[in-house]
């Protein structure tokens, strides 16, 4: 009986490493298009919601329907719905498949955003809030991830940031959105949109197939091989032929090495995670209000933030661009220097063409790291089997930090000037690039199951 068992786990083994080595040789076909175009659209969303956020607030505390100090709370329990939704990911992901986990996601932040359009009152809005974020903070986690496992091994790297952009030209329309329907429909009308595209995106998003990744990892052979089947059969029938495997061994990273340093991955990645969303967020929130404080007055500010802000879609465009090409490390690693050394350059100047450029590339740096660490990196530091849960763990915390960030800027810029902002920003990203460069494996190309 032991014999037959030991035989038979032997027979899955062997079947798990082909199943890897035909994954390993996809490529893209309308299965595949279909994933990145459902995934990218869920973290356009996603974009969408977390924008709308501070567009939405404005307008409750203009019209006095809320009050300073429930602002607040509306916006720090959205960053820490984002914590408990990046966890939970981890979690749901990992242990009972990434289909439940992104579709439970878009129930959850779809379901509670389209409630909180009908809110009485601003306690009922906060409440909605916090449970759709935790939808929100899953989405993050499970769609990179989901493209991680399905692109192709040599292309990986542009299918995630490809997607970070499509997920970060959001800001922009949001803002537009917000700008031109509010004063018409209130600021129900855009928990109205977001919470129904969630509901029609997760209907479309019904059919995706599960990651043949986590069905080889978790030992469901037959349904990881049915989806890989299905994909290479649309292969011939499209004439695709097959990617050329890799055979030097440098080129495949193996489970028991990445596994074996998952203490010292993770603590590369919640340190990147942290480093660029917690620079990016504190620059591009609070600019504004650094400006005015550099002596520049509020109308040219936001003349000045918006000609910034175009570094979003650029420097994610551009990290889609480099990622493969030059490779993670070397990408992440220039973005963050280059960012620290544009921070404290930016803080000594007040010209007003000095303060639109350096705006703008410090804004493209921030955003080819989003591209790059958020979208393409932390991932691959971690195996199918743990992927969700490091990815979770690291975005969790960079959103729990985030919730106390805002405090911090206020009691600096209450005790010193704006240039100490722009020196904790600047050390931020030199610490984080150094962390990267000295611990932090490289994963370009490789393949990793």
């Amino acid at each position: 009986m032991e014999e037959t068992i030991n035989s038979r786990d032997v027979q899955d083994e062997k079947k798990a490493v082909q199943l890897r080595t035909r994954m390993n040789q996809i490529q893209p076909t309308t299965t595949f298009y279909k994933i990145f175009i459902l995934v990218s659209a869920g973290m356009f969303l996603d974009a969408i919601d977390v924008y709308l956020a501070s567009g939405v607030s404005s307008y409750l505390l203009e019209t006095n329907w809320s009050t300073l100090k429930l602002n607040s709370i509306f916006l720090a329990v959205g960053f820490f719905g984002l914590f408990l939704g990046s966890v939970f990911a981890g979690v749901v992901g990992d242990f009972f498949g990434r289909k439940k986990a992104y579709q439970l996601n878009l129930i959850i932040f779809g379901s509670f955003t389209l409630i909180g359009s009908f809110a009485p009152n601003m306690y009922f809005l906060i409440a909605c809030r916090l449970i759709a974020s935790i939808g929100l903070g899953t989405e993050i986690v499970t769609g990179f991830a989901m493209i991680n496992e399905f692109a192709p091994v040599k292309s990986r790297g542009k299918w995630c940031a490809l997607t970070s952009f499509i997920a970060n030209c959001g800001a922009p329309i949001t803002m537009l959105m917000c700008t031109l329907l509010i004063p018409h429909f209130t600021w129900r009308i855009m928990f109205v949109i977001s919470g129904a595209s969630a509901l029609i995106l997760w209907y479309f998003r019904r059919s995706l197939p599960e990651s043949p990744r986590w069905g080889i990892a978790h030992g469901h052979i037959q349904e990881a091989q049915e989806v890989i089947t299905e994909i290479e059969t649309e292969m011939k029938n499209e004439g695709i032929s097959e990617a050329q495997a890799n055979s030097k061994m440098n080129n495949r990273i193996s489970s028991e090495d990445v596994n074996n340093h998952f203490t010292r991955n993770l603590f590369v990645a919640i340190f990147a995670v942290s480093a660029t969303i917690v620079c990016q967020y504190t620059f591009t929130s609070w600019v504004p209000t650094l400006l005015v404080k550099q002596g520049i007055n509020i109308v040219s500010s936001l003349g000045f933030t918006t000609v910034m802000m175009l570094g979003a879609p650029t420097g994610a465009f551009l990290g889609s661009q480099l990622i493969d090409r030059v490779g993670r490390k070397r990408t992440i690693v220039t973005a963050f220097i280059l960012a620290g050394i544009l921070g404290i350059i930016y803080s000594k100047h007040s010209s007003p063409v000095m303060v639109m450029i350096l705006g703008f590339l410090l804004t493209t740096c921030f955003y080819v790291l989003m591209a790059s660490v958020v979208g393409v990196y932390v991932s691959e530091l971690f195996t199918t089997k743990y992927r969700f849960r490091g990815a979770g763990i690291a975005n969790g915390i960079s959103k729990l930090i985030t919730v106390g960030m805002p405090i911090g800027v206020a009691w600096l810029l209450s005790i010193s000037n704006t240039t100490m902002i722009f020196v904790v920003i600047s050390s931020f990203a030199v610490v984080a690039a150094i962390i990267v460069y000295f611990f932090g494996p490289e994963t370009n190309n490789q393949e990793i199951d």
